[in-house]
């Protein structure tokens, strides 16, 4: 892992995990109303009971932010990871009525709180993109 991608990990990875800590004892209703959201984005959640949905929720946020927490996860593989859930937040902010203004860009006012999630998306590419020198170009600097 590169030094520049531990404070984007360290963040991003303690900030989903503890989203996903939190969620761990869901009661029915609050799953159900997180699993008709996700079924926006991938319809076939709405096939699992609520409160299995909530479980699988909170396990995986649990396990994207430990992901991003551990350091011998390559940080490509971890940028995608992020890159997944964060694309499926931002589709949700995108595909809920209301969230945007008229240019279905900008958020209004009810969906400032799904908005925010864009900068997930900008870590995972990072991660995913920023490439390790090779051996000889490092070489060639010194």
């Amino acid at each position: 892992m590169r030094l520049s991608h531990i404070p984007l990990r360290l963040t991003t990875g303690a900030f989903i995990f503890n989203a996903g800590w939190g969620k761990r004892h869901l009661d029915e209703d609050a799953a159900a109303q997180l699993q008709g959201m996700a079924t926006t984005v991938i319809p076939p959640m709405g096939r699992l009971d609520p409160a299995k949905f909530g479980k699988l929720l909170s396990y995986a946020e649990m396990t994207l932010g430990a992901a991003l927490l551990m350091p011998f996860v390559p940080s490509r593989l971890a940028g995608l990871g992020l890159g997944t859930f964060s694309g499926c937040l931002v589709t949700l902010y995108l595909k809920t009525p209301g969230m945007t203004l008229e240019d279905g860009i900008r958020p209004s006012q009810q969906g400032t709180a799904l908005a925010k999630d864009i900068w997930m998306l900008g870590i995972a590419a990072s991660l995913i993109l920023d490439r390790k020198r090779p051996a000889k170009a490092i070489a060639a600097l010194m």
